[in-house]
């Protein structure tokens, strides 16, 4: 399929797939890349932090700190590839919402320069509504984590 490659460790999603699975665009679509998709279990998304995204512009102009809820959009954003991609081209375009999110820690600023993993795992689903814990990785350090729950639905 056009936009993904398989490698050894799952399914690698490029940003033209991206546009394809999910509804969000510029400026807010947060993720560049997926690696290592494994359909109904895990992703990893990837996120280029530049001095050019439009949310530093005002936080905050002195020190440049990616806002920790886009962080958590981002793992969500990740969470909603994996969704399509367990259910195929039916879910494509479809909308997935947040019901909740739950213990999300924020342990370390994300900065201009710094490249975002997000790594996301379906805890369950039932029906339409899907949990995941997730958390970001910039290097080896976690910035942060949360779990959150989501349900995916027609426009």
């Amino acid at each position: 399929m056009d936009g993904q490659t398989t490698g050894e460790s799952g399914v690698t999603i490029d940003i033209h797939r991206i546009v394809e699975m999910i509804p969000h665009r510029y400026p807010f679509l947060l993720i560049d890349r997926l690696l290592n998709v494994i359909p109904g279990e895990s992703a990893t998304g990837l996120k280029n932090v530049s001095v050019n995204e439009p949310f530093f512009q005002g936080h905050f102009p002195s020190r440049p700190v990616m806002p920790g809820v886009l962080i958590i959009e981002a793992m969500a954003q990740t969470a909603a590839v994996i969704v399509v991609a367990s259910l195929g081209g039916t879910a494509e375009g479809k909308l997935v919402y947040f019901m909740s999110i739950d213990n999300a820690r924020f342990r370390k600023p994300v900065e201009p320069g710094d490249q975002l993993h997000l790594v996301c795992r379906k805890e369950r689903q039932r029906g339409n509504v899907w949990k995941f814990t997730g958390e970001a990785l910039v290097g080896d350090t976690v910035v942060a984590e949360a779990t959150y729950t989501a349900m995916i639905m027609d426009k």
